[in-house]
């Protein structure tokens, strides 16, 4: 499982034109299984994922495909780690 925590690096107008391209991207990879939960920083300063892949690369790749990756708008942390207690109604995560 993943953490990932974007920054974004360009203005918020950047970032704002690229929304509509950064959702699909986001539907389309919750879709796939890969996004679990995602939502913006508050302030509004970059976003926050919850991933699983099956490793490190293969996030890195399939980060590499967000519209804001392309356009050099945000950095990407990416924090691996392994779930050992949820509450019971994310208890799938343990799988």
């Amino acid at each position: 499982m993943f953490l990932v925590i974007l920054t974004y690096q360009k203005p918020l107008e950047v970032i704002d034109a690229l929304l509509e391209a950064h959702f699909r991207y986001l539907e389309d990879t919750f879709a796939r299984g890969v996004f679990l939960a995602s939502g913006r920083q508050e302030p509004r300063t970059g976003g926050v994922i919850l991933a699983r892949a099956e490793s490190r690369s293969i996030l890195e790749t399939i980060l590499a495909d967000d519209p804001f990756a392309r356009e050099g708008a945000a950095n990407y942390e990416i924090i691996e780690f392994i779930p050992g207690k949820v509450a019971p109604q994310l208890s799938a995560l343990l799988d």
